[in-house]
């Protein structure tokens, strides 16, 4: 059991050593100065609480991605589990007069649900993690497009408007709950068993049954906690927007592996640090931001989206190559 666990806190503190969490900080300050010198605009707090409030949904489904990259796996069906869920909310509070409260403690239930489900098909049926939830992503799509015809439900209830759009001081709420998030995620890889194995894992499946930890247990898991994340961020979004709608969350995949990648966390597993997530999500939030501030057309979004996650990953090859060279020196040498 000692051994068991010097294995596994040695690949932790590798694995942290590893996430260059100083640099993306240095990244993530010359991005602050130079939009701030770009435009006179990126400053006003109007502005700077509306970059949050994006910030804080990217950034929380961006932590929950970073997850599942740490063990080496990916969801994309993230977004499609917070659209449904926020719908499913919506008709709860709206077409079947459930207490508001009771209806998104539901919604996230089902997120958790959803997000088990995903882990268990992955792990029983031993299908690879990108083409498992690209086809989930199909079936919880279509659930919401039978349930909704592709319609918005509206007539939200006003009482739970206040997590999506209201402020706890100057801080907007969504980025209350980002970071209520990511401490708890925190504390979990850092001071308990299941963030070791989380590493251990990441580092080698194999050696880590060896080692006897429950890995597929803890895959399962992993995949419930992101749905449990996704849902929270997808009824965040209906209560910021007063209204369910199908296109919730469509950017999300895409976004949240970006900011994980960005945020150093390795496409292979066993390497970065979910804060480096969130970071990743400030980033890309800012770049998004001062697309609009130049005035560039929105739909502009997702092309650049498109080209920091080609950049991102280009980024995380070229460092896994680098880094693999090097072992091999030390190794050699």
């Amino acid at each position: 059991m000692n051994k068991e666990k010097t294995k596994t806190n040695n690949v932790f503190v590798n694995a942290l050593k590893k996430s260059n969490m100083t640099a993306i900080g240095v990244v993530l300050l010359l991005m602050i100065i130079i939009a701030s010198v770009a435009s006179p605009y990126f400053l006003d707090m109007y502005n700077l609480q509306s970059l949050i409030r994006d910030l804080a949904f990217i950034g929380m489904i961006g932590i929950a991605q970073s997850l599942l990259l740490l063990i080496g796996e990916l969801d994309l069906s993230v977004g499609k589990i917070a659209s449904l869920c926020g719908i499913l909310a919506g008709m709860m509070m709206v077409n079947y007069g459930i207490n508001p409260w009771l209806a998104l403690a539901l919604a996230l239930l089902l997120g958790l649900v959803f997000g088990c489900i995903n882990g268990l098909i992955i792990t029983k049926l031993r299908l690879n993690s990108m083409v498992a939830t690209i086809g989930m992503q199909g079936v919880y799509g279509g659930i919401n497009l039978v349930l909704t015809k592709g319609k918005a439900i509206t007539g939200i209830p006003e009482d739970i408007y206040i997590l999506g759009k209201g402020n706890l001081g100057p801080v907007p709420f969504p980025f209350v709950f980002c970071v209520a998030v990511l401490i708890l995620i925190i504390f979990m890889v850092k001071k308990t068993k299941t963030g070791r194995y989380i590493y251990a894992i990441g580092n080698s499946r194999e050696a880590a049954k060896i080692l006897g930890i429950k890995v597929d247990k803890i895959r399962v898991m992993i995949y419930a906690i992101v749905g449990l994340i996704s849902s929270l961020a997808g009824i965040l979004y209906v209560a910021r927007l007063g209204s369910s709608q199908s296109a919730i969350g469509e950017n999300w995949p895409m976004n949240s592996i970006a900011a994980s990648v960005i945020g150093g966390v390795s496409l292979t597993g066993g390497i970065g640090n979910p804060a480096g997530a969130l970071i990743g999500a400030a980033i890309i939030s800012i770049i998004q931001n001062m697309i609009v501030l130049f005035g560039v057309n929105v739909y502009w979004q997702s092309a650049v989206s498109g080209i920091v996650v080609v950049i991102a990953i280009s980024f995380s090859s070229i460092s896994e190559i680098m880094r693999e060279r090097k072992q091999r020196k030390i190794k050699l040498g």
